[in-house]
């Protein structure tokens, strides 16, 4: 399971908002070894295309440096998708070279609403798998939980103790 915090999920949102009709793409790094994502880096979409995404290489290496630089690694590899369905394409799955990363996946197809869904590709085997998005502005037990697209209005709401 994917846990992420509101803001991380509202800026991904927001860079493949901004980017459309064009798919955006980032990354959030955490510790190394915590499966915690708390650092939001938006990056270059070098394509520039509405089907298709790759870092820039520049860009990329400097990134990739400076998370070495913080003991980090990318928790979380996100991309928009514009005219389709939060979920890999073959080419996603072709390009996924990280299997300990967390997929996430935008889609933009409808202005109204943003499709997020997570996977974990393996071995080109894809998983999708939930994500819990934590609110802590508002009550850290609180949860936002998507899974198969679901819109804001037919979350599941979950509290732990």
């Amino acid at each position: 399971m994917l846990t992420i915090g509101r803001d991380i999920v509202d800026a991904i949102v927001a860079h493949a908002r901004r980017d459309h009709p064009d798919e955006a793409c980032g990354i959030v790094a955490g510790a190394i070894g915590s499966d915690q994502p708390v650092r939001h880096v938006p990056m270059d979409n070098a394509e520039r295309s509405p089907t298709f995404y790759r870092f820039d290489s520049t860009e990329q290496l400097r990134v990739w440096t400076q998370m070495d630089d913080r003991d980090e690694e990318p928790i979380v590899i996100y991309h928009s998708h514009t005219a389709t369905e939060a979920y890999p394409s073959r080419t996603d799955v072709d390009i996924a070279g990280y299997p300990d990363s967390h997929y996430l996946l935008v889609s933009t197809r409808d202005p109204e609403t943003a499709e997020i869904r997570s996977f974990r590709i393996v071995d080109r085997k894809v998983t999708e798998e939930p994500v819990r998005i934590v609110d802590a502005s508002v009550d850290p037990a609180a949860v936002t939980t998507y899974m198969f697209g679901q819109s804001p209005t037919t979350v599941d709401y979950e509290c732990s103790a």
